[in-house]
């Protein structure tokens, strides 16, 4: 503990956070297992009672066969080997692990999964999963009440969403469903069908809002509804065939000539899997466009230039995305700008879809609602914190409920298992673009109703095959935990706050090594997830730099020819690139810390840092007066004299 800095006076403390997690000692051992055993034993005796006239078809003295005696014999050396291997795993549950975005799993999650995995339900349907798949439809409009979109099934607008294996297929989802309702207007307009009104002209098709598009999926729908049946397959099948679905896009661009291939646009600190997504759709790496940032966040003004710049050569805009809570600085883009942006460029005939990957930072919206939904002030939420949130932080969640699409993460601060990530759009009428059918699987139709028409999900999914436990435990969590400030946010509001500590601590720390090191936090956290550089006092080169880090990381990182027990703190590295930071912040954060530019060259293009994931609600341990973050500092104070020491003539 720092003598520098008295231990913060205990608060009221709300004890539900005591039960949410197995807990960094495990202290919570007793509750896991008793609700594991309760819900094993209630399994079993579903299976009994399906048809108890049906004989049991294992023995009983089956059990003391040696053939069976010498399959359990080798199950349990196999589980052992295993158990004794999963020791050196990453200690995700400790507040000393402060690196990647991982930590302790929520208990209701945890058991909820576990006590749907005997069940292994499939979601591609009810057929196979009649209970989780409208769990899993569920989720989808707990998830749009938090972020402010229509969440009330019975409105014809209702915002749709599902889980997927993680955020980057969430991604892909967003950049079909954008592609799909883009495109779609000009395959309407190129079938000539008698009496729908649509656009004049191949660029003002291509440039409809997505909600004049669905608009006129809508009437398209209606319109076919009210022809006699031989009329309606007759158009269904034209209008299919000019689909960008079904021509595949070199066959649709070269039908609409004056069209090119749209550009996503995106900051330079987005997730790698949107270059994944374009070369998996097939629009190519060249489409996807990354645009400079302002202190790591989406910059307004480039934006702009960049679509009056698109506007000019009529070159398409498929989406916008934009980014809340990067993974690498946790830092959140001015989403209203980017909306603004829009509207701006909608007077110049150029439109696109907006969609803001939130997968690390989505769960942070639970601390702007209230309760019943409703948008929570920037003074009512401030009130928890020091500096959180700014008044553009403040704006960019309140600007969510106007976007098109969002990718969430529960599996990272909605702390679930791997891997739940979810994909929610605002109207869910668009989704009818992606339907597929496979007679094996769908029936008939596709059902009237919002709710029974997603019970057949596989038709609208990437995925073929996937599992309802993790449905169950997304479901489960968020009925027990509210996806608002008062029930949920108490997880990111206690990290929140942790990190407002973490960056006071390390502004000290910086004083502290006044003379043998600087030490800089590059970037505000704009979250719970906070930054920090290093190098030695003296050295101006950023290959000396990067060695001390790469050195400091060595302490920090999991070795698995070692024991966990030999490091004191887990931490994790990234990097700062002078094409992402820019000149101005370039030559900020290099002078501050005593480097030159000019020694960046081809083998050291970027500099190292340290990066910090604040996940772990028991950082500051009132329950026996343990700041880890003092800890921390004090433990890395340790390693920077250290390595100078050693290292130094």
């Amino acid at each position: 503990m720092s003598a520098a800095q008295p231990f913060p006076a205990p608060e009221p403390r709300d004890h539900t956070l005591d039960a949410c997690f197995l807990g960094p000692y495990g202290e919570n051992d007793a509750l896991l297992e008793k609700l594991l055993v309760e819900f094993l034993r209630d399994h079993v005796y579903w299976r009994r009672n399906f048809h108890p006239e049906d004989p049991p078809a294992i023995a009983t003295a089956a059990a003391h066969h040696p053939d069976y005696l010498a399959f359990e014999s080798r199950m349990r050396r196999e589980l052992h080997q295993l158990s004794a291997a999963l020791k050196k795993s990453v200690p995700f549950h400790s507040p000393r692990y402060i690196g990647h975005m991982a930590s302790d799993l929520l208990l209701p999650g945890l058991a909820a999964q576990m006590l749907t995995l005997p069940y292994n339900p499939n979601n591609v349907s009810e057929d196979a999963a009649p209970i989780t798949v409208d769990l899993e439809v569920q989720v989808g409009l707990q998830m749009a009440r938090m972020l402010g979109y229509p969440h009330d099934p019975a409105q014809p607008a209702c915002a749709f969403g599902h889980l997927t294996s993680g955020g980057t297929l969430a991604n892909y989802q967003a950049l079909r469903l954008a592609l799909a309702l883009k495109a779609f207007p000009v395959a309407l307009r190129a079938a000539q069908v008698p009496g729908l009104a649509v656009p004049g002209d191949d660029w003002s098709a291509f440039n409809l809002s997505p909600a004049d598009g669905i608009t006129l999926l809508q009437a398209w729908q209606h319109w076919l509804a009210a022809q006699p049946p031989i009329e309606r397959a007759y158009w269904l099948e034209r209008v299919e065939d000019e689909r960008i679905e079904q021509r595949g896009l070199a066959g649709f661009f070269a039908a609409h000539p004056s069209l090119r291939v749209p550009l996503v646009l995106a900051p330079v600190t987005a997730h790698y899997s949107w270059s994944k997504g374009v070369k998996l759709l097939g629009l190519g790496r060249d489409q996807l466009e990354l645009l400079p940032t302002e202190g790591m966040r989406l910059d307004p003004a480039a934006l702009r230039d960049t679509l009056e710049r698109c506007a000019h050569e009529r070159q398409g805009v498929l989406m916008c995305v934009a980014v809340l809570g990067g993974t690498e600085y946790g830092t959140i883009d001015p989403i209203d700008a980017v909306l603004a942006a829009r509207d701006a460029s909608r007077q110049r005939g150029l439109d696109f879809a907006v969609h803001v990957d939130a997968a690390w930072g989505g769960y942070l919206a639970t601390l702007f609602r209230h309760e019943d939904g409703s948008l929570r002030t920037r003074d009512e939420v401030a009130a928890d914190y020091v500096q959180f949130p700014t008044p553009a932080v403040h704006a960019a969640f309140a600007a969510l409920g106007q976007t098109d699409s969002v990718t969430v993460d529960p599996h990272k601060l909605g702390y679930l298992p791997y891997g739940s990530g979810a994909f929610i759009c605002r109207d869910h009428r668009a989704m009818a673009l992606l339907a597929e059918r496979a007679d094996y699987v769908f029936h008939a139709a596709t059902p009237a109703g919002y709710l029974a028409r997603y019970r057949s999900l596989g038709q609208f999914i990437p995925e073929g095959s996937k599992s309802g436990a993790a449905a169950a435990a997304v479901y489960v969590t968020h009925k027990v935990l509210p996806l608002d400030h008062a029930h949920f946010g108490a997880l990111p509001r206690a990290t929140v706050r942790a990190a407002e500590t973490f960056h006071a601590r390390a502004q000290r720390f910086a004083l502290e090594l006044a003379g043998c090191a600087h030490a800089l936090v590059p970037f505000a956290p704009d979250s719970n997830l906070v930054c920090l550089a290093l190098n030695p006092h003296g050295n101006a080169t950023v290959a000396a730099a990067n060695a001390f880090v790469r050195a400091l990381h060595d302490e920090l990182r999991c070795d698995p020819h070692q024991p966990l027990q030999t490091k004191e703190f887990f931490g994790s590295v990234t990097s700062l690139r002078p094409e992402m930071l820019g000149p101005a912040q370039t030559t900020r954060i290099f002078d501050a810390l005593g480097l030159d530019t000019s020694t960046l060259d081809a083998d050291d293009d970027r500099l190292l840092i340290l990066r910090h994931t604040l996940m772990n609600p028991y950082l500051i341990d009132h329950e026996n007066g343990i700041s880890y973050i003092d800890r921390y500092f004090d433990f890395l104070a340790r390693r920077v004299r250290s390595l100078l020491a050693t290292t130094r003539p």
